[in-house]
């Protein structure tokens, strides 16, 4: 199984335990609010999404018969996060699917009570999304991406490759406490003679230049 529908078998999994709870309530078509924090045009995301929506098909939800689902794509722009997080809140869905750490810290402000479910999302625990990732607690649960330490290994990875590195540079987003997270272990990985730099962005555009900064250093 490949990364996409293996992100869409879970995803749909986990959204159907409420759905059915829901479902033995009433008749009435059930709604989930999607918010992706990725550009609608995202030909990878809209792949998972397909991926999503044909779980939920297997597993008896289709959309236009007992499921309506409503989107809201943000991309990387916070204030179109925080909008489409109240938007979908006030359309009060059955559940709400988020993507990134952005969209499902707006998501959590935006309600305590419908039910979120999340994925492509890093260190949940160290921002405090979840109580702990055996027990999450509350109106969430997961499909996590990965955790922090795991970029330990990637600077393991990184030195088998190329043995001689000697200065590393990890582009993270500055605001995001799983980057943060992120940079840390691998500076705790570093070992000596090994100089780890932090190349902080916060959008696309930032990280040509903050490459090239770095780069100005042989």
């Amino acid at each position: 199984m490949d990364r996409r529908a293996f992100i869409g078998v879970v995803a749909g999994g986990l959204l159907a335990a409420p759905l059915a709870a829901e479902a033995q309530q009433s008749d009435r078509v059930r709604r989930i609010g999607v918010l992706m924090g990725f550009a609608e045009n995202d030909e990878v995301w809209q792949a998972y999404l397909a991926a999503f929506r044909q779980r939920l098909q297997d597993l008896g939800w289709t959309v236009g018969r007992n499921v309506r689902i409503d989107y809201r794509f943000a991309g990387e722009n916070t204030e179109r996060i925080r909008i489409g997080a109240g938007e979908l809140v006030a359309i009060a869905p059955d559940v709400i699917l988020v993507s990134t750490n952005p969209a499902v810290s707006a998501v959590m402000q935006a309600t305590r009570t419908i039910p979120i479910v999340f994925t492509y999302v890093s260190d949940s625990l160290g921002s405090g999304f979840v109580a702990s990732l055996a027990r999450p607690g509350g109106h969430i649960t997961e499909f996590h991406n990965f955790e922090p330490a795991i970029s330990g290994k990637w600077l393991e990875v990184l030195k088998q490759i190329a043995p001689g590195v000697r200065r590393v540079a990890v582009v993270h987003v500055p605001d995001i406490a799983a980057n943060v997270a992120l940079l840390h272990a691998v500076e705790a990985a570093s070992t000596s003679g090994i100089t780890v730099t932090g190349a902080g962005v916060r959008a696309a555009a930032d990280i040509e230049p903050a490459l090239t900064a770095f780069a100005r250093v042989p």
